[in-house]
């Protein structure tokens, strides 16, 4: 049996390092591919984006964050591991307080579920139909 379609409100937050982005990257078994998307995730009841990029970046990273501009929202549309789904995205352009995170390689990142990703710094141009950033739309977003 599978599961129900699922629609949400998200926020994601693109750090930037010269040309790079910092993106998390996961892996679709059914297409694959790896996929990359910057780092954000639900926006709770009660909260605005801007409150749920802050809160999911501390609880992902333990970094603060400042400077957040709204760059643009993004109806996503997908599916992956054969579900489909339906997300709002509120894409942001953000600093991390802490300047040191810029000099790291990658930075461990925890859901909520206790699952251990990995970020990393990519540049643009590393993204192609293998390497899919997400959501597509996210390079007109960008200006890319």
């Amino acid at each position: 049996m599978s599961k129900p379609p699922f629609i949400r409100v998200i926020a994601i937050c693109v750090f930037r390092v010269a040309d790079r982005i910092l993106v998390f990257e996961a892996f679709d078994s059914v297409k694959e591919t790896p996929f990359y998307r910057p780092l954000g995730g639900g926006v709770e009841p009660g909260e605005t984006t801007r409150e749920a990029i802050a809160r999911e970046i501390g609880e992902e990273l333990g970094q603060e964050i400042t400077d957040l501009v709204l760059l643009g929202v993004i109806e996503n549309l997908f599916t992956v591991e054969q579900r489909s789904g339906h997300e709002i995205v509120f894409v942001y352009d953000g600093r991390f307080v802490d300047e040191t995170v810029y000099a790291q390689e990658y930075l461990t990142v925890i859901e909520d579920n206790g699952e251990v990703l990995r970020a990393r710094w990519r540049e643009i141009g590393f993204f192609d139909a293998y390497h899919r950033l997400v959501p597509p739309e996210l390079f007109e977003v960008l200006g890319n």
